[in-house]
């Protein structure tokens, strides 16, 4: 059996073969309307018999450019046995045809093949008995260039470049796991079926399974011969050409993750660069004894943050859910039942917008810990992230390009995360770059501040949107004066109460709370508090809360009447901490859009 580009009267009957319509399937409505549709041969659509006469058309003219092409590239006469034309001709035909004219053409080949079964395009199994990492353990330094061992393996992967010395000697890049060896297949070293059927099959993009044994060639690339080679999946779409700078369109690319990965080595390496945090936070955390927990991802109330929450409907219970902006309040609960130390990786979710730091969904670690306070929690922050920069980079400095490495002319960050880290008092230090004198802390919750607040924006062109609340005020004069000076890792402390309905009273300055910020790069990757444990306090606190979301403020919480029973209960002394995942891994791998770093981030549906 010859398939794919063994022969240019195979191609041309492959680009030539017009669709039939085999089990076209007609439809008609429940009412017996006139709604009559066919299967598309090809693509499985069911579609009106005129589209389907216009897809017919479209692929004859397509059929027609590809013989052409291919007449063109194989001019020269064939090779090798059977009359074959030489394999690099058929294969630079086949790059001249449109990304169309290939799916067609690939598509008609396997579905023939799905027929016949000979060989089976979709196999159930091909064992596997070394990855392409172990292989490249195992023999790249036990075999001499220009030799090859006697061990017979069987490895697997994709293939991506292709390219044949005359007939009877083909080489393939396969990839896999990060890494990639070549495939030197020789006809002389074939064992099993015919050489040019096996070969003649294969295309760029094709998941094959590998018989041989491990070879070096004469200038020491590693590779591996095979005996046999056996396609597991075909890939029935044309693959972006690496010469022609590979797959960089990034809205495709985030749209077609697969494809990046296949394409892209760098972006493999981004999610085990996040893989391995993960990793780290959880093995530093076990360390001191925390325990692993999950907690609802749907809640009667939306709190333990100020967000605005994305809401769902539960159809048993016949009420509107809200999907959590965080898992505070539950993890508290714990905390009151004798969990002394626990903590959660988890997704949260925010109806926000979206920009370069900003995903709806998003990944967060928050732990709890009874008898600490926010002081302890800064010690262990410090010596988290320090400690997890070293492991996964093997430095504390990470060079981030906060405009991206493809401009030339953006800034660059060299961001050091060895400890001590710089800590800002909040009030103290907008005093200081204003040259104004704040109002008492106790006093920043009267309108008086927050017409003050809002004059003093107003003076120095910070913006701030409706509503113009005092908290909201000062967050965006702080954005503004004190986060940009935030390059190094650097703590911002010493909040005013109104910021902070969850975090406990500033044991020595009224109207302030414990609580602490930490940012990289001017970005905020963790927040925590000496946990408000007072349930009078907290009920005072939400009240405010429910107040400021009834004033139109959509990211205050409402009263959670049951965590107020649970403090009740009795809360001990405990410091509450949570971080930001994904823009710790933007930092740790320099991407400037939190979209490089999430597998699937959200987008915007594309244009018909």
């Amino acid at each position: 059996m010859t398939t794919g580009f063994s022969s240019p009267s195979t191609l041309q009957r492959i680009a030539f073969t017009q669709p039939r319509l085999i089990s076209s399937t007609r439809m008609t409505d429940a009412e017996g309307g006139a709604m009559n549709l066919l299967s598309d041969p090809v693509t499985g659509e069911m579609i009106s018999k005129s589209e389907l006469k216009r897809r017919q058309k479209q692929r004859q003219k397509d059929a027609e450019k590809a013989e052409k092409a291919a007449k063109a590239q194989s001019e020269g006469g064939a090779g090798g046995a059977g009359g074959t034309p030489k394999a690099g001709a058929n294969m630079a035909a086949e790059e001249a045809l449109t990304p169309n004219q290939y799916y067609e053409m690939r598509s008609r080949a396997i579905q023939k093949l799905r027929e016949t079964r000979n060989p089976d395009p979709y196999p159930h199994k091909f064992h596997v008995t070394l990855s392409l990492t172990d292989f490249i353990a195992r023999f790249q330094d036990k075999v001499e260039p220009g030799t090859q061992l006697a061990d017979v393996v069987c490895v697997a992967g994709r293939l991506h470049n292709m390219r044949a010395s005359g007939q009877k000697l083909r080489f393939y890049d396969l990839h896999a796991e990060g890494v990639k060896i070549q495939i030197m297949a020789q006809m002389q070293d074939h064992r099993e079926g015919d050489f040019f059927e096996a070969h003649d099959l294969l295309r760029r993009g094709d998941v094959v399974g590998v018989k041989g044994v491990p070879a070096k060639t004469k200038k020491g690339e590693l590779s591996v011969v095979p005996h046999a080679i056996q396609l597991l999946a075909p890939n029935l779409k044309m693959l972006p050409k690496a010469s022609g700078g590979g797959f960089t369109d990034q809205e495709q690319r985030y749209r077609k993750r697969y494809l990046d990965l296949i394409m892209n080595q760098h972006v493999r390496d981004i999610f085990v660069t996040r893989a391995r945090t993960i990793q780290y936070v959880r093995r530093y955390l076990d360390s001191l004894g925390f325990l692993e927990v999950e907690t609802p991802m749907m809640n009667q109330i939306a709190g333990g943050a100020s967000a605005k929450p994305f809401i769902t409907h539960h159809n048993d219970l016949k009420m509107d859910l809200f999907m959590r902006i965080a898992p505070e309040l539950y993890l508290k609960e714990l905390v009151v039942g004798g969990l002394d130390r626990v903590y959660e990786v988890g997704r949260v979710f925010r109806n926000e917008s979206i920009d370069q730091t900003h995903n709806p969904e998003f990944t967060t670690c928050e732990f709890y810990m009874a008898y600490a306070d926010m002081y302890d929690l800064m010690d262990i922050t410090e010596s988290m992230v320090s400690g997890l920069v070293k492991a996964v980079t093997g430095g504390y400095k990470v060079t981030y390009h906060p405009d991206g490495k493809e401009d030339p002319n953006g800034r660059v960050y060299e961001i050091d995360f060895s400890t001590p880290w710089k800590r800002f008092e909040m009030i103290p230090e907008l005093e200081k770059q204003l040259q104004v004198k704040f109002p008492p802390a106790d006093q920043l919750h009267t309108e008086e501040a927050r017409q003050w607040l809002s004059d003093l924006c107003a003076k120095n062109n910070v913006d701030c949107s409706e509503p113009r609340t005092a908290n909201r005020l000062i967050d965006k004069l702080v954005g503004e004066y004190i986060e940009s000076q935030c390059v190094n890792p650097s703590f911002i402390i010493g909040h005013p109460q109104i910021m902070s309905p969850l975090a406990k009273r500033h044991r020595d300055i009224p109207g302030l709370c414990e609580r602490f910020e930490a940012f990289v790069a001017t970005k905020e990757i963790a927040n925590a508090y000496t946990e408000l444990n007072d349930p009078w306090v907290q009920r005072e606190n939400f009240e405010e809360q429910a107040r400021q979301k009834d004033a139109g403020d959509d990211e205050a919480q409402a009263v959670d009447h049951v965590f107020l029973d649970a403090l009740e209960h009795g809360l001990p002394p405990t410091g509450g901490w949570g971080m930001g995942i994904d823009r710790l891994v933007m930092f740790l791998t320099d991407s400037n859009t939190i979209k490089e770093v999430l597998a699937f981030p959200a987008n915007k549906p594309e244009q018909s």
